[in-house]
């Protein structure tokens, strides 16, 4: 089995963390079809958060936020929000 150690050198970045390699480890344990699953997962997750970060540093995005929150405040003052009830998620 590959270290993390060993990952790192041959990526040239910095060590998983020994809470991930744990994750990895257990992980590994599962049957295959699973393994895929979790991988592709765990791929989209990382896709989708480099996307926000791309996103967020546009600088329009600030003008973005700041019209969907106004936004928002408005539709609570209009009172066409709800509170949400953790009970009904």
């Amino acid at each position: 089995m590959i270290q993390a150690e060993d990952l790192s050198t041959l990526q040239g970045t910095a060590p998983m963390t020994e809470l991930l390699q744990q994750a990895f480890d257990r992980a590994s344990e599962l049957p295959e079809s699973q393994q895929d699953e979790f991988a592709r997962f765990l791929l989209a997750e990382l896709d989708s958060e480099r996307r926000w970060d791309e996103l967020l540093s546009l600088p329009e995005s600030d003008d973005l936020l700041d019209r969907l929150a106004d936004d928002a405040l408005d539709a609570h003052k209009a009172d066409r929000t709800k509170t949400l009830d953790s009970a009904e998620l």
